[in-house]
């Protein structure tokens, strides 16, 4: 057994190493290839530069001044503005109905909780495209216009679950004890809630919103069946823009967004594991 043994790291070390390959392999070229100086073809390297970088924000540079592929830096900062004005509202809607539905389930036992946990698993692990078909045919059956409120609307139908799941993991791990001392101490509900449960719970919440914030601000097929004309979000119009071609001004914008994406998730893991 022991001769097998060094063989068997041999092959499970190759085997993690060519999984991390195969995942961040993609991620490492789009970055690499947003540097590249080449306006025409980005797979051939014809040198460094951070002009991708100037253009997307309308700043004139020499290549630019050659080709020019984001059509109107107008267009894309409206793009970013109705991202992240859509993120910050969805976020605060699901974090208070997230969190509040995590509490309602934590403290009370009745005869369909298992199945009401059911329903808000749901939206997670339901397809993206059927969740965007069926809240396009829900609005407009309705007769509600697309725009960021469908968008907002859409959103908080899948983001509240991911509230609850890490709010109640939280409360999973919380001390009853700490409750029910403050009530003997003569705490009403209200004064119990805001000077223990909630600074107990307070780094599931935040790390809960954080989440849903940057699930919003990444999020294409739901937000494209429901979004309106004048209501493009940022993965909407990169969208749009990859249909006429890879150009090198996406990959300087996804860049930008995984940066973004990795500082938001870090801080999110960050309170979420805090103690």
């Amino acid at each position: 057994m022991s001769k097998r043994t060094p063989w068997t790291k041999r092959i499970f070390s190759l085997y993690g190493i060519l999984f991390l390959f195969f995942v961040y392999a993609p991620i490492i070229m789009i970055v690499v290839f947003s540097f590249n100086a080449n306006p025409i073809n980005m797979m051939i390297w014809s040198g460094f530069t951070l002009d991708w970088y100037w253009t997307i924000f309308g700043y004139p540079t020499a290549l630019n001044e050659q080709t020019l592929y984001v059509e109107s830096t107008d267009q894309l900062l409206a793009a970013v503005k109705n991202s992240l004005i859509v993120a910050a509202t969805t976020t605060t809607i699901s974090t208070i109905l997230g969190t509040m539905t995590a509490l309602a389930l934590y403290r009370y036992r009745f005869y369909a909780r298992p199945f009401y946990q059911g329903l808000l698993y749901m939206p997670m692990v339901m397809p993206d495209i059927v969740l965007g078909i069926a809240l396009l045919v829900f609005f407009v059956n309705f007769g509600v216009q697309l725009g960021l409120v469908s968008i907002i609307i859409g959103h908080c139908t899948f983001l509240i679950s991911y509230v609850f799941v890490v709010v109640s993991a939280r409360l999973a791990g919380m001390d009853e004890t700490l409750e029910q001392a403050s009530a003997d101490l003569g705490a009403d509900g209200w004064t119990t809630f805001r000077r223990i449960t909630l600074p107990l719970i307070l780094p599931g919440v935040i790390g809960g919103a954080l989440l849903a914030f940057i699930i919003s601000m990444d999020d294409l097929v739901i937000t494209y069946f429901i979004a309106g004309v004048d209501s493009t979000t940022l993965p909407v119009f990169i969208y749009g823009m990859l249909r006429r071609g890879v150009k090198p001004e996406i990959n300087a914008i996804a860049t930008l967004m995984l940066l973004f994406s990795i500082a938001i998730a870090s801080l999110g893991l960050y309170f979420r594991r805090k103690r």
